[in-house]
């Protein structure tokens, strides 16, 4: 028995984010703009290896701001994972956009380049850009995906929001796009409590983005627009968690692994499969999950094992449910190559306590408590 509630993913704060706190306060920069947004950005920017970085108050924004400077309008078609969380995708309909949905492949659990070349035909002439996520920390593929997206003459944004610091061919997911976002969610690798960016190799853009998401106030004296504006800038204060956090974004990505490959050898003898990743890349784990094998569904389902660790203090979550099923989006258009492979993967599925400051013992604990249903 453990004591105490062990977590999904939680975040896990150092000591250096209090020094970058302390340096706003004492600066009276506490307010948006500042030396810890101008440094996170760059910082970021460095990291990965981009250009240009706009910090925002949010992942979603950042999506919304890639779908506007993507030129999306009413009407448009925006290509989207299929199998991914809502952020994804709404903001396509911020701009009244039209989300049509594209099937998994079983490798990475990511948008399927196949289904995808069948959605760039089907819309031909009318599809204004692409939204791949990378699900749970593993890339798609994204190579593919972008060679379809330029013979189509299409905008890739690459959603990076789950993927902060994971790799595919030796390069840092975030950086495929035209326009990229990651996020800094509470349950993020690295977290400045809420946030994300915009990210692009296109610094006049993100100098377009600057300007929207200070209320697009245009360079005069008085206040005056010419523009519709938002009030998406990340304040000083946050930025400055954001800095001591990413001090220690590799030792976050270690730990996530290590949690990853202990549930790995754990269910050996279990009639199940961790997610998948491609062979070129290499994944953040930011959630470990499981599918269970289809002959061991009669016998052993995701809500048994969820309801079962619960009752210990033990969370886990539903594999994302994919968009085509959401209740908002019945009546949007959703292409697969075949076979249903992300309602496949939601039925079997389950993402497992993937906290970083969760002990060995601990995930014993859970393996053991999931081992006994079985």
């Amino acid at each position: 028995m453990i004591n105490g509630k062990i977590w999904l993913s939680t975040p896990t704060m150092h000591g250096e984010e209090q020094k970058y706190i302390q340096e706003a306060f004492d600066t009276n920069w506490v307010a948006p703009l500042g030396k810890n947004v101008n440094e996170f950005e760059n910082e970021m920017a460095n990291y990965l290896g981009i250009k240009s970085a706009a910090a925002m108050t949010a992942g979603t924004h950042a999506l919304h701001m890639a779908v506007k400077l993507a030129g999306v309008k009413t009407g448009d078609i925006v290509l989207c994972s299929d199998l991914t969380f809502a952020a994804t995708v709404n903001p396509v309909v911020y701009e009244k956009g039209v989300p049509v949905f594209i099937d998994s492949e079983k490798e990475s659990w990511n948008m399927n380049p196949e289904a995808l070349e069948l959605a760039l035909k089907k819309y031909e002439g009318k599809v204004k850009a692409v939204i791949v996520a990378n699900l749970y920390g593993s890339p798609a593929k994204l190579d593919e995906i972008k060679a379809l997206c330029n013979k189509y003459s299409v905008v890739l944004i690459e959603d990076a929001a789950e993927s902060l610091s994971a790799t595919y061919k030796g390069r840092q997911t975030g950086t495929f796009g035209k326009y990229n976002a990651i996020s800094f969610n509470g349950n993020k690798i690295i977290t400045t409590s809420g946030g994300g960016m915009f990210l692009s190799d296109d610094e006049e853009a993100v100098a377009r983005v600057r300007f929207f998401i200070t209320q697009a106030r245009d360079p005069a004296p008085h206040y005056q627009h010419s523009e519709i504006g938002y009030n998406y800038r990340m304040s000083n204060v946050v930025a400055g968690i954001g800095r001591g956090q990413l001090l220690h974004i590799e030792e976050h990505k270690r730990l996530k692994t290590e949690i990853y490959e202990r549930y790995k050898a754990g269910f050996k003898d279990l009639p199940v499969k961790m997610n998948p990743y491609l062979s070129d890349s290499v994944p953040n784990f930011w959630l470990s999950c499981i599918t269970i094998n289809k002959e061991a569904m009669a016998k052993v389902t995701p809500e048994m094992i969820r309801v079962h660790l619960e009752k210990d203090n033990i969370e886990s979550r539903p594999i994302w449910k994919p968009m085509h099923l959401q209740p908002v989006y019945k009546d949007n258009d959703y292409i697969t190559a075949g076979e249903n492979v992300g309602e496949d993967i939601f039925e079997r599925g389950l993402c497992l306590p993937s906290d970083i400051k969760m002990t060995e013992d601990e995930q014993s604990f859970v393996i053991k408590k999931i081992k006994e249903l079985f």
